[in-house]
């Protein structure tokens, strides 16, 4: 993949970013220059940068004119620069803030060379070439690797329509890893060949405020490959397991390799306040880096990248002067970035916590 001058603003983005009223605001302590290392985050270094760090994108200088222009790499020296009354962070390519401005002066980011503001001649080296796995991540994936392969929320159609198992060998009624199980191919959804997921149906998802059926978390059993497929009924080689696998299990195609962890920070221009459904690996209260269900997803307009303020479900309380009932204020607690959006839910990592943060609680834009 080719790498030059770095934006982290696409035209798709852009289409989704909301200007704020007031102008973002950069932090005292922003450094004028940092080197990218391995083990950043884009949230991590937006952090540095601002105190509102999913308004990320206004500060970026944008690059629309080379492939997948939000990516990151270590060793980029990124550039804290004031121009034309506005603040720009970007790659530097050696001419500092002077060719930062040229650039956007010109419109044509890609360039050969610079006029520099003295009246010399600025030459570009080549672009370097670096793979795309070598760019830094929104998120921290350690946190949410297992979410983006392995987890996913179905609707009760899709639920339906998945084919499952029969039986195992021998007619046996459950298997594990190295097994072999037939699957009833129904709807026709299994290919030749292929490797899928094998899940069971968990938790049900409510909306609180409607009532409405929201989906089916699709509990991980396992993976494997088809060996055959007949008309109705295929075999699978079982290759993982992370419990014994039972008559009834659906079967699910493979999505690892299918799922991008690269979004941004982005505002959710247009998505109403939402409810936190579910707390991954606790029942009880959620703090930074745990992984949280949202019941706001594709349909409500939802993408990966959008950032919400979380507050504290307002409760009602007694004034014992007055002998009324007084709603407090909801409080923020935290904040949490959407990574994984269904038709109806999303998984979002929680980014920061000054409190437990509860299921229930509400999430909003930020701005």
């Amino acid at each position: 993949m080719k790498k030059s001058l770095l934006g982290v603003v696409s035209a798709c983005l852009l289409a989704g970013v909301v200007q704020a009223a007031e102008p973002v605001q950069v932090k005292p302590s922003a450094p004028e220059r940092y080197t990218v290392v391995p083990g950043d985050t884009l949230w991590g270094i937006a952090t540095r940068y601002l105190s509102d760090p999913w308004r990320w994108p206004e500060i970026w200088e944008a690059n629309k004119q080379v492939y997948n222009p939000h990516l990151i790499y270590p060793g980029d020296i990124l550039l804290l620069c004031k121009i034309s009354d506005r603040t720009v962070v970007a790659v530097d390519q050696g001419g500092g803030c002077d060719e930062v401005a040229g650039r956007m002066a010109s419109g044509t980011p890609l360039l050969t060379e610079t006029q520099m503001a003295n009246g010399t001649i600025k030459l570009h080296p080549k672009m370097r070439e670096l793979p795309l796995n070598l760019a830094i991540p929104t998120l921290p994936l350690k946190d949410i690797q297992r979410y983006l392969n392995d987890s996913r929320v179905l609707s009760r159609e899709e639920l339906e329509r998945a084919p499952y198992v029969i039986a195992g060998t021998d007619g046996r009624l459950v298997a594990g890893s190295g097994d072999r199980v037939f699957v009833r191919n129904k709807s026709g959804l299994l290919k030749s060949e292929g490797s899928y997921g094998v899940y069971r149906a968990g938790m049900t998802y409510v909306d609180p405020e409607s009532g409405a059926l929201l989906g089916y978390e699709a509990e991980d059993i396992g993976a494997g490959r088809l060996i055959t497929l007949e008309p109705e009924v295929a075999t699978l080689k079982v290759s993982r397991t992370t419990q014994e696998i039972r008559v009834g299990d659906k079967l699910l195609e493979n999505e690892i390799g299918q799922i991008a962890a690269l979004f941004h920070p982005s505002n959710p221009d247009g998505v109403a306040p939402g409810r936190i459904l579910r707390i991954f690996d606790s029942i009880s209260s959620a703090s930074q880096n745990s992984v949280v269900v949202l019941n706001r997803g594709h349909v409500d307009g939802v993408k990966p990248g959008h950032t919400f303020a979380i507050y504290r479900k307002a409760v009602v309380v007694p004034d014992r002067v007055s002998n009324e009932a007084v709603k407090l204020p909801a409080e923020r607690t935290g904040m949490a970035m959407v990574f994984r959006s269904f038709e109806r839910v999303s998984y979002a990592l929680v980014l920061s916590a000054n409190s437990p943060v509860r299921m229930g609680d509400e999430v909003r834009a930020p701005n």
